[in-house]
């Protein structure tokens, strides 16, 4: 079927930070990575010499279904999670093929686990016949694929390729690697938020050892070991290189030893639609013309553009027939007729300044001309350390030929000193070429720092009225803040205020209630006198209904003084008086 090399890969410890920071430079628009030196997309190249998965055959798609649960009893003899569902738990799968309960031994290294694990395992199918070794297959598969190839995050495993599996003498055909990228290029277009990434993350990982070398974050473990992963482990390094980016790697492999490279290589090097069930992304490599020796062109960067359906039932041969079209007649190749990189750099400056350079702010330059000219001087860097490399080379084939060649005197003795000659020529052109293009760094490096000085001073002149600017500022907020504390002290005034006026009205009440008990008062007394005046009887005093008895008879007695009568008769004046009249209640004065 195709997965040998694929299932006999070695363990990768995962570099989460080169992840997790490769994700950060991820563009959905064009599903590519951003880097200062341009885009960078892993293609199916990477894929089938880094995975040895198949990138070449039968799209891997079909139809989309609201719930597996049929397939699912009917292949597998097993249950999906919820009745509208298209995984499966990882230990349900694990329990049907024997190996849920295996656990590792005290002091048993992964190989011997695996070793062990394996033989148990093989001894158990191979008493399996017919149906039952069909089944059993099917599971391994679901669980390779849904949990590996097309990975899933958290323990449950998918099974949307289980239709694809019915027919087991058609697994083999179905390009596995391409649909692989697919899923990994919708994984790496989640929030950065999310760490990680669902998939096969060692394809990223190694793909980072090999283009981005001044990385060193994998050292080789087994020189000339394919598929590629085979090669390397993780091992973190601080240092950093001058040469950032290997656009090239693969050069000089031996492909004889990986024949799912030769099966694949008519779909390298083209744009190209990856299909995935119900997750269809394009290739751009376009983009990434230099992977493929050429000059990177200015092209018309993409935007978004994908399908990725719900799970629903869809039939994905019919709803995205033209890109399936697209896939079978192997893409469209890509070409390049440019010169230079220049232009790229700066369109792509233009462009994405503002992301790639995230770590330098530059409001003054919205053209992207700064960012373009550090664009130009990593392809010139990058330029120069290839011609290096190139003099190198012929400097040490050159030494070669003269030793021998010997002391040969003329090229008809000896046949081998036009050869000599000619590689001094080519040497002697690309030492021109590389002192060349050391003074078009030169000079880049000079229009750099010319134009950042420049910015500089901007930026100074700039902030120059800022600064009196925020100086007026200080001085409104220091009279805006006088104003405040004035409001306040205002305000506590007008609350001491309020609050004598209450105390005020509180008095004026009280007053005005004595006032009215006054008034009631002087109008009984005024009652008193006139009922007195109808009666014969002297009104006297007004105190004479406000004091006590003792009142009473003073006043009697004064009334008796004043009439002349002896004290012999004063009793029985007193008592033939009439009485004054009752005390009216209160409340019925005239005041009232």
């Amino acid at each position: 079927m195709g997965f040998g090399p694929f299932l006999r890969l070695e363990e990768l410890a995962p570099d989460v930070a080169l992840i997790q920071a490769l994700k950060e430079r991820w563009d959905p628009e064009c599903h590519a990575f951003l880097f200062p030196w341009g885009h960078m997309v892993p293609m199916l190249e990477d894929v089938v010499r880094i995975t040895g998965l198949r990138v070449d055959g039968q799209a891997v798609t079909g139809t989309t279904y609201t719930s597996y649960q049929e397939p699912m009893e009917r292949l597998l003899e097993l249950e999906v999670r919820g009745e509208r569902s298209s995984l499966v738990r990882r230990t349900a799968l694990q329990a049907s093929l024997g190996v849920a309960s295996a656990r590792h031994r005290t002091r048993e290294e992964q190989a011997e686990y695996l070793a062990r694990l394996t033989e148990d395992t093989r001894a158990v199918l191979a008493e399996e016949e017919g149906e039952a070794s069909d089944r059993d297959l099917r599971r391994f598969l679901i669980l390779v694929i849904g949990k590996l190839i097309l990975g899933t995050r958290g323990d449950p495993v998918s099974c949307r390729c289980l239709p694809l599996l019915e027919d087991l003498t058609q697994v083999g055909s179905y390009a596995w690697g391409a649909a692989l990228l697919a899923h990994f290029f919708d994984s790496l277009g989640t929030s950065s938020r999310e760490t990680g990434v669902a998939g096969f993350f060692p394809l990223l990982q190694v793909w980072a050892y090999y283009h981005l070398p001044s990385l060193r974050r994998g050292v080789a473990r087994r020189r000339g070991a394919v598929p590629l992963l085979q090669r390397w482990r993780f091992c973190h390094d601080e240092r950093s290189l001058r040469r950032q980016v290997q656009w090239t790697p693969y050069v000089g492999e031996d492909d004889a030893t990986q024949p799912w490279v030769e099966r694949g290589r008519p779909y390298f090097g083209r744009d190209i639609w990856l299909h995935c069930f119900n997750t269809v992304v394009p290739l751009h490599h376009q983009l990434v013309a230099q992977t493929l020796g050429l000059h990177q062109a200015v092209v018309e960067f993409p935007t978004r553009q994908s399908f990725r359906g719900i799970q629903q039932v869809t039939d994905w041969t019919v709803r995205v027939r033209e890109q399936l079209d697209d896939w079978e007649r192997r893409g469209k190749e890509v070409v390049s007729e440019a010169a230079s990189d220049e232009d790229y750099y700066r369109a792509y400056a233009r462009r994405y300044g503002a992301q790639v350079y995230r770590g330098t702010r530059r409001p003054l330059d919205p053209e992207g001309r700064i960012a373009s000219l550090e664009g130009v001087l990593h392809s010139t860097i990058q330029q120069q350390d290839d011609l290096q490399a190139v003099v190198d080379q012929l400097r040490g084939e050159l030494e070669r030929a003269q030793q021998m060649v010997g002391g040969a005197s003329s090229s008809r003795e000896d046949p081998g000193r036009s050869v000599l000659e000619g590689q001094l020529a080519a040497a002697a052109r690309a030492e021109d070429a590389l002192a060349q293009l050391r003074e078009r760094e030169q000079e880049l490096r000079t229009a750099l720092a010319r134009t950042t000085a420049l910015e500089a001073e901007m930026a100074e002149l700039r902030l120059r009225p800022e600064a009196a600017e925020a100086t007026r500022w200080r001085q409104e907020a220091a009279r805006w803040q006088q104003d405040a504390e004035e409001a306040v002290r205002l305000h506590a005034e007008a609350g001491d205020l309020h609050t004598q006026l209450v105390e005020e009205r509180h008095r004026s009440d009280m007053l005005r209630s004595e006032m009215r008990g006054l008034e009631r008062a002087l109008a009984l007394v005024r009652r008193s006198r006139s009922a007195a005046s109808r009666s014969g009887i002297p009104s006297g005093s007004a105190g004479h209904y406000l004091t006590g008895s003792s009142g009473r008879r003073r006043n009697e007695e004064e009334e008796r003084r004043r009439t002349g009568a002896g004290p012999a008769g004063s009793e029985a004046s007193a008592r033939d008086a009439a009485p004054p009249p009752p005390r009216p209640p209160e409340g019925t004065g005239e005041s009232d």
